[in-house]
């Protein structure tokens, strides 16, 4: 969290990128919340020193090597044939190894979803988009979504290239968790009776008379529902938190609670906090895609924390090792276009009070300009400082996007897969050792992940807010890849 209650001096850092100077990209009329339809590094990172070239040695005298021959005896001969028998065995272990590795493992590069045991690849935003990509279709047959803030359930219909909600007759639990697991996720919470108008739309209806065991084998489209209720599905008791929303602005940051952010981790490489990110899964976790880019992209050397306020107390305990690392194969580090990535543990967490998730948008949901958020970070107090010890949040509101790209603020540089929060005042804002770190704001009770830590000029400048991943762009993608990764 930042004030600007120091002379702001310049600086450019990994945790928090800096505005690029980039030909403005003027645009307005597009609406940035969409309608679905010093430098801080690690002191062990190592540096470049350029090869120095050696002076070649004077040769040496040859002298003459006796014939193959005359060495051959039959001790020699014995040892060749035992060096070259283990040779052939460890090749063809080795050859085995290769064979085993790319016709067991999933051999899709980047964010990519392998196709069942066909080998084909295609992208996240391939799948359920009405198109038949797989050879066996298999990216139409299974398309499971939640929509709006009440965790609406529907299906995509390949032959009617439309989503339908399902109607409450005749449903179970066990269908429920079935529809999850397409989601990508380990758990299921609970399933509700959703009201809806009679005659409002069309549905479909499990038949009850199919012996089935499949979701997907028991639907069918229909205009009737006798018990006027839809289905509301969530695969996970998500957006629960200590903290209620106020009424009362703060200015600049302050301490945090214990509970009040149970989705904030912390993200170290060799002990040292580098980013934020955001708890969604017991398995998953968001952050920025600029904070695992390039010497950063290798699972093993990041370690998250969770659960704890103060950056001390993490030392004292081992954290959560990562499996692996998924950057959006369309980030542009030049402009961070879809500044977003996924980070997959090794180890689940282990909710409690103080460890929870928070609540991806679904697709449906509009963040109205100036509805007010929350940021929380252990990045810098000031401009130019060093990261905080201890865990602050601050509240922002969201701007418009067309307010946003003005010419005296980011002229043109919000892409639609960015959001904008804060003050054109100043005075309030993200800064560095902050990105990753979740964006939230309340409603219907419960805490959405609006956006992630991306990037900005300064810290809590006039007329530069701070700018955030648009989470709503971006869910779809999340969940493809956790289905593809479970």
């Amino acid at each position: 969290m930042a004030s600007d209650s120091r002379p702001p001096p310049y600086y450019e850092n990994y945790a928090y990128q800096p505005e690029h100077s980039a030909p403005p990209r003027y645009t307005s009329g597009y609406n940035m919340y969409p309608h679905y339809s010093s430098p801080y590094y690690p002191p062990s990172v190592p540096r470049y020193v350029q090869r120095v070239s050696t002076q070649q040695s004077t040769p040496l005298p040859t002298t003459v090597q006796p014939k193959f021959g005359q060495v051959c005896t039959p001790r020699v001969r014995k040892t060749l044939v035992i060096l070259l028998a283990i040779a052939i065995l460890l090749l063809g272990a080795a050859i085995i190894g290769v064979l085993c590795w790319y016709f067991v493992t999933d051999t899709c590069s980047g964010s990519k979803i392998q196709c069942g045991t066909t080998g084909v690849c295609v992208t996240p935003s391939q799948w359920c988009n009405g198109v038949r990509d797989c050879p066996n279709g298999e990216d139409e047959d299974r398309c499971v979504r939640l929509y709006g803030p009440d965790f609406l359930l529907e299906i995509y219909s390949s032959q009617n290239n439309n989503w339908f909600a399902i109607c409450y007759d005749d449903w179970m639990e066990k269908l429920g968790e079935m529809a999850c697991e397409d989601l990508g996720y380990n758990s299921y919470y609970t399933s509700k009776s959703l009201p809806f108008v009679l005659g409002s739309r069309r549905f479909m209806r499990l038949n009850s008379s199919s012996t089935d065991t499949d979701l997907f084998k028991k639907l069918y489209n229909s205009d009737f529902c006798s018990s006027g209720s839809l289905v509301s599905l969530q695969c996970i008791d998500c957006g629960k938190s200590f903290k209620r929303n106020p009424r009362n602005r703060i200015v600049g940051g302050t301490t945090a609670s214990l509970g009040n952010w149970p989705w904030q981790v912390s993200l170290h490489i060799q002990d040292v906090h580098l980013c934020g990110g955001s708890i969604i899964t017991p398995e998953w976790i968001v952050t920025a895609a600029h904070c695992v880019e390039g010497a950063h992209s290798n699972p093993y050397y990041w370690r998250v924390y969770a659960g704890i306020l103060t950056q001390p107390d993490m030392y004292r305990t081992k954290g959560y090792s990562v499996a692996k690392i998924i950057s959006h194969p369309n980030y542009d580090s030049t402009t961070k276009n879809n500044d977003v990535a996924l980070m997959k543990l090794r180890t689940p967490l282990s909710f409690n009070v103080f460890v929870k998730p928070v609540c991806l948008p679904n697709p449906g949901m509009m963040f109205d300009s100036m509805q007010q958020c929350w940021i929380s970070g252990w990045g810098a107090k000031f401009q130019g400082g060093n990261t905080s010890k201890e865990l602050n949040e601050a509240s922002v509101f969201l701007i418009d996007s067309s307010t946003c790209n003005a010419r005296f603020v980011y002229n043109g540089l919000i892409l639609p897969t960015m959001i904008c929060a804060g003050y054109l005042s100043g005075g309030v804002d993200s800064c560095q050792g902050d990105s990753g770190g979740p964006l939230v704001t309340m409603k219907n009770a419960i805490w959405w992940l609006v956006g992630d830590t991306s990037w900005g000029t300064g810290c809590a400048n006039q007329y530069k807010p701070g700018v955030y991943g648009n989470m709503t762009v971006f869910t779809d993608w999340i969940y493809r890849n956790m289905q593809a990764n479970r």
